[in-house]
């Protein structure tokens, strides 16, 4: 079972890494939304390219047939995702796996396709996104972690770096966050707070 870094940052751009990957990030999601194949494409090689520069572990979300197409090892898809995804195909190419949980039957699948992570979410309130799921809380990822024993758990959703700590005094083994360092001020030195404060964590 893969060990995960404490931090996992979500970012929208790959140009983003630029700034980001020198403050000591090594896990990374790129979360494209909207984009056409070719900027996709461009947007995953840069990433890539960065990633392997400062010995970071790069996720492409969703999309999984770019991620074979571009040599990535690691792909997250969320539950509607693996409706349509090729698991055994990423499989034969050895690309490891994360999966979103919300709610104890998708933990259940989940666990059926045997993931390189688990993420449970969203922990407390987020802005990200309009969410079906109330906030899951602290309690949910004690018992989310004692259900998936070895397989790590990824906390997600409206976390700061003191709810990171948080999370992961409460079980998690990683901690995700997106709009708390992308839509900071000062992006890089929020990062810093995170990487700092998760750090502590681990030594505590």
């Amino acid at each position: 079972m893969i060990a995960l870094p404490r931090f996992y940052l979500i970012i929208d751009d790959a140009a983003l890494l630029v700034r980001l990957l020198p403050e000591g990030l090594r896990l990374v999601q790129l979360r494209v939304k909207e984009a056409t194949p070719l900027e996709l494409r461009r947007q995953i090689r840069q990433a890539r390219a960065l990633c392997e520069g400062f010995d970071a572990q790069l996720v492409i979300n969703d999309h999984w047939e770019a991620a074979i197409d571009e040599g990535c090892d690691f792909v997250h898809l969320g539950q509607e995702d693996l409706d349509t995804a090729d698991v055994p195909a990423l499989r034969r190419h050895e690309i490891r796996l994360g999966l979103s949980t919300h709610d104890e039957a998708e933990l259940e699948r989940a666990l059926s396709f045997a993931p390189d992570y688990v993420a449970l979410g969203p922990i407390y309130p987020t802005v990200l996104k309009a969410m079906t799921w109330e906030p899951q809380g602290l309690d949910k990822v004690t018992d989310w972690k004692r259900r998936v024993g070895e397989t790590p758990l990824v906390g997600i959703g409206g976390l700061t770096p003191e709810r990171g700590v948080a999370a992961l005094t409460a079980g998690a083994d990683s901690v995700a966050a997106v709009t708390d360092v992308l839509r900071n001020p000062d992006p890089p030195a929020r990062l810093r707070e995170w990487i700092a404060a998760t750090a502590m964590e681990a030594i505590n």
